[in-house]
């Protein structure tokens, strides 16, 4: 069975939605005949499935575009990559086949007659114009990561050229892509949604994220289409009757956005088929008859990041410029006060653990905790750290003053919606500082507002929470590269950047999944070392199915292709 496509990065959010595993649950159930399904082995036809949803989306529905898990689970079931993952996250044909003999130039196979859902046919000038216009130096999206190794890509987008010299057309269902150097995940870091190039064609780039072909009137190659959509509250999807793997059983999907107070209430009495649940409700959920709840591995974490500098956009440069958190005692002593254990205990209700580094554990990459530099709670220690790096507390007021004797108060940042335990968790990190003398206040930011903000390297962002996935591909320079938007501690590290570099190096680590582990090791322990943001959580993800649902099943890759999802009628 063919996996959805998985995102590059995560999922909030996170995803955040996306980081990847050898394990793996099959909870679903797939194949079920029971009363009210089809004739044996076949699903039912028909119904709408209404699928909730905890935060409302950002409103950007286009791969290029999106910034927030919620949209990327709207684009999931309306749009695809050319490319499919496997539940052992390789990447497998989809409408894209592929042949390369040296992982540096790769020639492209689309099927044929596959449409975008306003009938047009797609060819690979959709997936040129997709790249170029990620490319393009009026792009205001933080996908470039996943162009710039294409060949002339960085000509193109210093406005050096009129296109990408990488990218030659042999035909409509034939493209050549030629990359600047031969890298072990060429093929999986590329940018594999294409953009019908008859919707876009005369909006200028710098105008496409804001058009109505991206908020209001989206087109995709999926099995639904979006036939209404109220921001905020809900939108409507019909099924897509020429979808290229066959008709959808599905009639059509609702996303309903609720408020978090009601989730429990709304899959229990039947208003909504399915909906990630916060761990707060998985306990409660799990106690009701009619629902199914599904636990499977997460690929995913939360942090706790210290904004070190900020990124110049023009140039894709960091520049480590902010002072205040620039000292590495000062940041290890802040992951010392925090007890993670109990944080995650009080919080996340069993679904969760701590994490000590810059990758999930169910990643192949994923460093053992003796492998790396840990910050265990200890707050005794955390004492011991401020008072030998100059933070003593001068006053007598219970709260320390910097190395030059002034006030310092530590300003932390969360994301705000209408989950009421975003709040309560953010006010207890900065419980954790308190108690080991380190003043701090906490500011709430409406959801879209927050990572705009942090993206801009806003002033009033110093330190904030986040949350990391990541895709099928273990590289993970999107999110810490010296010259990535994504990278939003501003961390900049040569040794890093070659670490990461020569993980992708044919010459260096050629085949060998082990040689290129080794050097992610390596890399993971430098991170750690470094401290640019403290490590604190991975957790599972929680899906709660209504009775009526079937044929939905979930692995470490997600959930099957929506157009396989059924309702007992």
């Amino acid at each position: 069975m063919k996996k959805k496509s998985l995102l590059l990065m995560l999922a909030m959010l996170l995803v955040l939605s996306a980081f990847l595993a050898a394990c793996s649950s099959d909870n679903g159930n797939e194949g079920d005949n029971e009363e009210g399904s089809g004739e044996e082995g076949e699903a039912a036809k028909g119904g709408t499935l209404t699928y909730g949803f905890e935060t409302a989306p950002e409103g950007l529905f286009n791969w290029a575009f999106y910034g927030i898990a919620t949209d990327a689970d709207v684009l999931n079931l309306f749009d695809e990559s050319l490319i499919s993952y496997d539940e052992n996250l390789q990447p497998e044909p989809g409408i894209a086949s592929w042949e390369t003999e040296d992982n540096k130039t790769f020639t492209f196979t689309f099927e044929q007659g596959v449409m975008w859902h306003d009938g047009v046919e797609l060819t690979v000038n959709d997936w040129v114009f997709a790249l170029e216009t990620i490319a393009h130096p009026d792009y205001d999206g933080p996908r470039y990561a996943n162009v710039q190794t294409i060949e002339g890509a960085p000509a193109f987008n210093a406005g050096d050229a009129d296109s990408i010299s990488g990218l030659k057309v042999i035909d409509d269902y034939t493209l050549e892509i030629t990359f600047d150097e031969a890298r072990v995940n060429n093929l999986v870091n590329v940018w594999s949604y294409p953009m019908s190039e008859a919707q876009f064609k005369d909006i200028p780039v710098a105008e496409m994220s804001a058009s109505p072909q991206v908020r209001q009137n989206p087109v995709g190659l999926g099995p639904f289409k979006v036939e209404n959509i109220i921001p905020g509250e809900s939108i409507e999807m019909v099924k897509f009757d020429d979808y290229w793997k066959g008709e959808p059983n599905l009639d059509g999907i609702v996303i309903q956005v609720l408020d978090s107070s009601t989730i429990v209430g709304a899959i229990g009495q039947g208003d909504i088929d399915m909906v990630y649940l916060a761990p707060v409700n998985g306990e409660e959920v799990e106690a009701l008859d009619n629902v199914e709840v599904i636990t499977y591995p997460g690929l995913s974490y939360y942090y706790v990041g210290f904004k070190l500098g900020t990124f110049n956009a023009e140039t894709k440069e960091i520049k480590e410029d902010k002072a205040k958190y620039e000292d590495l005692n000062l940041r290890k002593a802040m992951a010392h006060a925090i007890n993670r254990e109990e944080w995650i205990d009080a919080f996340f209700f069993g679904y969760g653990d701590p994490i000590d580094g810059p990758v999930p554990s169910n990643h192949w990459i994923a460093a053992a905790s003796e492998d790396l530099e840990t910050y265990e709670y200890d707050p005794e220690k955390a004492k011991e750290i401020l008072a030998d790096a100059g933070y003593k507390d001068i006053d007598d007021d219970g709260f320390v003053e910097d190395p030059n004797g002034e006030k310092f108060v530590a300003k932390f940042s969360h994301y705000q919606t209408t989950n009421p335990t975003f709040e309560t968790r953010a006010q207890a990190i900065v419980q954790y500082w308190e108690e080991v003398g380190i003043k701090s206040e906490l500011e709430m930011v409406e959801i879209n507002l927050y990572y705009d903000m942090i993206e801009k390297d806003d002033e009033a962002i110093e330190t904030f929470f986040g949350g990391w996935g990541t895709g099928t591909d273990p590289d993970p320079t999107a999110l810490w590269g010296s010259d990535q938007l994504w990278n939003y501690p501003r961390f900049k590290n040569e040794e890093s950047d070659k670490l990461l570099a020569d993980a992708l190096n044919v010459d260096i680590v050629g085949t060998d999944q082990e040689a290129r582990k080794d050097l992610y090791i390596e890399w993971q322990n430098l991170v750690t070392e470094n401290l640019p943001m403290i490590f604190v959580a991975e957790l599972q993800e929680i899906v709660a199915l209504s009775d009526r649902a079937e044929n939905i099943t979930f692995d470490v890759s997600g959930y099957n292709s929506p157009h396989e999802w059924s309702l007992k009628q």
